[in-house]
């Protein structure tokens, strides 16, 4: 390994208040290191850009601890391995794990905490390791499958369908037999969910009411809600409810940038009259079971039932403004960094 390579990384310089900007973070180079035994070097290719990653940025108790001040930006990503002193991976290894928002990850091949593991390239892009076969789709599989447990002919309604989350879970939905509705941010994303995903409909929260749109759509009510958004969607859908219905809480976009108290539904009691259950999940809790899911939608991937659309953004110096992308609806598709 030459100890020539420098490293690239955005570290969290202050923690956001609202909507993250550029003074957020500081942008180093360091020299990579040399490897101690037991250690791998990764070049990151491409890093996922998460929602979930705006709630890391607070100093609060959550699933997993806060990025700390001055520490390196926590991301998802791809890379390949270039050096190794671990029999775990060898030289040209592609890996996913939590590479961070930098151009090197350097650590134990074991390190629990980034999770490297080894991908097939061959079976389906890097970009879809980020998407489908990544993190959102192991979210999709089993928030749906675990937490929602639709039957055939029950009605699914997914916010943020056109999301790297939401376009997986609606498909799945499909595959399952299921009625599918989406709710989405403009006619493009919309008519690519219904024209392109396979949703049965798609209403855009941009153009009309919500309200209207779910009692057209889901003449018969909602028995499955898989909520991206939280928010006045939720609370709406809340009203469209059946009887034993189940909502999955994924995530809350439209409230975690918030300078005032998250916005809860004001609609709960929909929860009582209907004998519904409302409950969270998180995908690390699926974690020893993350093969089951990707083996199942790799075949649908293959076999033509299901699509991964990724919007990928080039280069890691423009990573502060591809994130804000998330949070204005910027993105179309799975947003992804392509380092280099």
């Amino acid at each position: 390994m030459s100890t020539s390579l420098e490293n690239l990384q955005y570290r969290l310089a202050t923690r956001p208040v609202g909507l993250p900007t550029d003074s957020n973070w500081q942008r180093v180079t360091e020299p990579v290191r040399e490897l101690a035994d037991g250690e791998v070097l990764v070049k990151t290719q491409y890093l996922s850009l998460d929602p979930a990653m705006r709630g890391w940025m607070n100093d609060a108790k959550s699933y997993i601890r806060p990025v700390a001040i001055g520490e390196v930006m926590r991301a998802g990503g791809i890379g390949e391995v270039v050096a190794s002193k671990s029999p775990k991976f060898a030289v040209g290894d592609i890996v996913t794990g939590g590479l961070g928002v930098q151009t090197y990850w350097i650590g134990a091949a074991d390190d629990r905490s980034a999770a490297l593991a080894k991908i097939d390239t061959r079976l389906a892009p890097a970009t879809v390791w980020t998407n489908t076969l990544g993190m959102p789709g192991m979210t999709a599989y089993f928030g749906l499958l675990e937490v929602g447990q639709p039957k055939a002919g029950e009605t699914v309604v997914v916010s943020g369908a056109a999301g790297a989350v939401g376009q997986t879970v609606g498909q799945v939905a499909k595959q399952l037999g299921c009625r599918v509705v989406g709710i989405a941010g403009g006619k493009d994303k919309c008519d690519f969910v219904v024209n392109e995903l396979g949703f049965d409909a798609c209403i855009d929260y941009k153009a009309g009411d919500i309200r209207a749109g779910l009692k057209e759509h889901c003449p018969q009510g909602v028995d499955v809600y898989f909520d991206n958004v939280g928010g006045e969607i939720l609370d709406t859908v809340l009203t469209r409810i059946n009887m034993k219905a189940r909502i999955v809480i994924c995530g809350a976009i439209s409230q975690y940038n918030n300078t005032t108290p998250v916005k809860g539904p004001a609609n709960y009691l929909s929860l009582l009259v209907n004998r519904a259950r409302m409950e969270g999940m998180v995908v690390f809790d699926y974690a020893d079971r993350y093969h089951v899911a990707i083996a199942q939608l790799a075949t649908w991937l293959k076999e033509g039932k299901i699509k991964s659309r990724e919007d990928v953004v080039q280069g890691i110096d423009q990573f502060p403004q591809a994130l804000t992308m998330l949070f204005e609806g910027k993105n179309f598709g799975k947003l992804v960094l392509k380092v280099a």
